[in-house]
């Protein structure tokens, strides 16, 4: 008789994992191995991990770690997982991620199903307008940070399965490779980058924070998006007090709020007419500040409330110049473009568009000022006549506004930008 293997684990569970992980993409670990290179060999591959999933076998190699520059200065490094190792997390996350979302609170909104950052930063907007002040605040290398045996203690609340409990605890303690070879030993964090490290945060902060605030402040509605979060207070004192608590509760779960991110903010409008060193912050991608806005009676008043920041913007500007590289791909057609980018820009004005959709000017005008580059490298008698290429862009845009998606949104050339 065949021994049956020691974990339960259905080749159909596996299988699930593969087409997330599939459908997710992502660069290669430390093998080099890409996903369609996986999938050469798929049907061993996936049977291979299934094998020793399913047998207590499984041992997950080295995370790969990529060193990103942050907006703020310094490094983020990202741990990248082989393509199996991302298979195998998703076969655990599939499994733990319904025992754990029921017990996740209503205002954790980060890397989670049915949640959005948009529907964070709609509640947070509302809340402004219905509590004068609040703490603004950002915990200090948080992926890096988390405690393993504190995040073990909060997954056994939640299940006894020993598969689980098994790989996760070997997740934890993967050395991360560097690019010249050199490994490194891990005691605490997270890798940034782990399918099943967002998961894994949540569930941590649902414990440091959200039941703590839930239960300690529970007239002070919040909302959370990861490791960056925002709680609304009546008065001045009220924020300031809960700042204080706030750093001795994350100390006491040996976490930091970050010295620069953190602050108290008055949310000032018409109706609040106090002044504060600190009246706006920055959530989400939006800048939440004083802005002129009109009423259903067409007057003038001053509203607390969000609109795309300068720093996603910035951001954006970065990917269009150093990684679309438009001025080189003279070899393709505008509708080539239209094709290859409308999905990316589409989602901008999505997200960047429900509030304040007048910032949104300033994304067109760039979005534009690409497209007159590439007009200016492509086509011989542009060159070096910028006005000229604006102007046929611009008749380009008036008979074809469907072509991209910010000429049909963003109202491509105003008078201004021409």
């Amino acid at each position: 008789m065949k021994k049956a293997k020691p974990f339960a684990i259905s080749k159909q569970a596996v299988w699930e994992a593969w087409k997330r992980v599939k459908a997710n993409q992502g660069a290669p670990g430390i093998d080099d191995e890409t996903i369609a290179e996986f999938e050469v060999n798929l049907t061993d591959n996936l049977y291979r991990l299934w094998n020793r999933l399913s047998s207590g076998s499984y041992f997950p190699p080295p995370v790969k770690v990529v060193e990103l520059p942050k907006k703020s200065g310094g490094q983020r490094r990202l741990g990248i997982p082989t393509v199996s190792d991302r298979l195998a997390q998703m076969v655990v996350k599939l499994a733990l991620e319904p025992v754990l979302e029921p017990h996740f609170h209503a205002d954790s909104y980060g890397y989670r199903p049915g949640k959005s950052a948009l529907e964070a930063v709609g509640m947070t907007r509302e809340r402004c307008w219905r509590y004068d002040w609040l703490v603004d605040f950002d915990i200090q290398a948080a992926f890096d940070s988390i405690d393993h045996s504190l995040l073990l203690k909060a997954l056994r609340k939640h299940t006894d399965c020993k598969w689980i409990l098994l790989y996760i605890e070997r997740w934890l303690t993967v050395p991360f490779q560097h690019s010249d070879g050199r490994v490194e030993q891990r005691t605490a964090g997270l890798p940034q980058g782990g399918v099943l490290s967002p998961l894994l945060m949540n569930l941590f902060l649902h414990y440091t924070l959200d039941r703590w605030l839930q239960t300690h402040y529970p007239h002070h509605p919040f909302a959370r998006y990861a490791d960056d979060a925002v709680v609304h207070c009546r008065t001045e004192q009220e924020a300031q007090q809960l700042q204080t608590a706030l750093a001795a509760r994350l100390a006491a779960c040996k976490l930091t709020l970050h010295p620069e991110k953190t602050r108290v903010v008055y949310c000032r409008d018409s109706n609040r007419t106090e002044r504060s060193r600190h009246e706006r912050f920055e959530f989400l991608g939006y800048t939440f500040q004083p802005r002129t806005a009109r009423n259903r009676r067409g007057e003038l008043f001053l509203s607390f409330s969000p609109a795309m920041s300068k720093t996603a913007l910035k951001k954006i500007r970065q990917e269009i110049r150093y990684h679309w590289h438009l001025q080189r791909r003279v070899d393709k057609r505008l509708d080539d473009l239209a094709r290859m980018f409308n999905p990316v820009i589409r989602g901008w004005y999505t997200y960047y568009g429900a509030y304040h959709q007048s910032a949104l000017a300033r994304l067109t005008e760039s979005l534009n000022s690409a497209l007159v580059k590439w007009v200016m490298h492509k086509y011989t008698r542009f060159k070096g006549h910028k006005i000229r290429a604006k102007r046929w862009l611009a008749a380009l845009a008036n008979r074809e506004p469907r072509l991209f998606a910010h000429w049909e949104v963003g109202k491509a050339f105003t008078a201004a930008g021409r």
